[in-house]
């Protein structure tokens, strides 16, 4: 279960964001009422004029070593569940991404 998928020219991740969370990072692996799998992220920044999209798309760049260009939102720009593109080589993206958010543990059948 994971919150991100391979194309050709990269990957896509969904994520659950959380604006004005203290510090910038990457809180691992989440699964939401639904059933979907989200990678959940906090920034700063607060949700206004897009600052927090801005930080977003920043905070994914430097932690996975793209460049910023090649990061970009697909959809939720005034949502807090969002979905990026990260262009690059897909399995590289992917085991950064394994590295940087673990799974978190499963309680009540439930990921937590």
């Amino acid at each position: 279960m994971e919150p991100w998928r391979n194309s050709a020219d990269g990957i896509s991740i969904a994520l659950r964001v959380t604006p004005r969370g203290g510090r910038d990072g990457i809180d691992g692996i989440e699964q939401l009422s639904d059933g979907r799998c989200v990678l959940k992220l906090r920034v700063r920044a607060v949700a206004d004029g897009g600052e927090a999209n801005r930080a977003v798309l920043a905070l994914l760049a430097k932690s996975l070593g793209v460049p910023k260009a090649s990061v970009s939102l697909l959809s939720g720009a005034t949502s807090r569940l969002k979905h990026v593109a990260i262009a690059g080589d897909p399995a590289r993206l992917a085991d950064a991404l394994r590295g940087l958010a673990p799974v978190k543990s499963i309680d009540q059948g439930k990921l937590t």
